[in-house]
């Protein structure tokens, strides 16, 4: 099912209806997830990227944590839209979440301190590489996702539940199952207001 790198890159987009009919194996999932953590740059190699898979139950699990921690802060009376974000991402397939290793990016600070202040920034800026290079390689094999931010207030039940080392900071969410609806229209901002161009 490969395409062209530029077309995945156009097709890549947020895809909120999903369903856990599988479209692929989870071992290809696992393998397309690992060749994206693999092969994704980081400033000095640092490779502080890393990453849990959750199908099925564990799956479930999380999106009942997020529900749980999200009770706790919304509204009664608004609380029903917020069940149904969460039931709609807990109807995929399986969650990618995202974590950047701090014990990594704190050694290179004591290694180089001259770039001491950059490699937190360093971090983030890879973390978003991983985060879209993995999205798009679900998508290039038939998979809709799209990336949610419920950090730091799932932080703690992560962390328990699946026992992700301390050093692990949760950065983003990504559910994933058989898209039911394709994107709606984008709407893009002229490229003259974006990209200068000199020769």
């Amino acid at each position: 099912m490969a395409k062209d790198f530029l077309k995945a890159v156009e097709d890549r987009r947020s895809i909120y209806v999903i369903s856990n009919e599988k479209v692929v194996p989870e071992e290809r999932i696992e393998e397309v997830v690992k060749f994206a953590v693999k092969h994704t740059p980081y400033s000095f190699n640092a490779t502080s990227g890393r990453v849990v898979v959750l199908f099925g139950e564990e799956h479930n699990k999380l999106w009942e944590l997020a529900k749980d921690e999200l009770r706790k802060i919304v509204p009664v009376e608004n609380f029903a839209d917020t069940e149904g974000r969460i039931d709609g991402f807990k109807a995929g397939y399986g969650t990618v979440l995202f974590f950047e290793d701090q014990e990594v990016v704190k050694g290179l600070q004591e290694q180089m301190a001259l770039y001491k202040d950059n490699f937190p920034i360093w971090s983030e800026q890879a973390s978003g590489m991983l985060q879209f290079v993995v999205w798009t390689a679900l998508e290039n094999e038939g998979l809709g996702a799209t990336l949610q931010h419920y950090n730091p207030l799932i932080d703690e039940g992560v962390k328990q539940h699946w026992h992700t080392p301390d050093s692990w900071v949760l950065r983003a969410q990504m559910p994933f199952g058989k898209p039911e609806i394709k994107a709606g229209e984008k709407e893009f901002q002229p490229l003259e207001e974006r990209v200068k161009v000199f020769k």
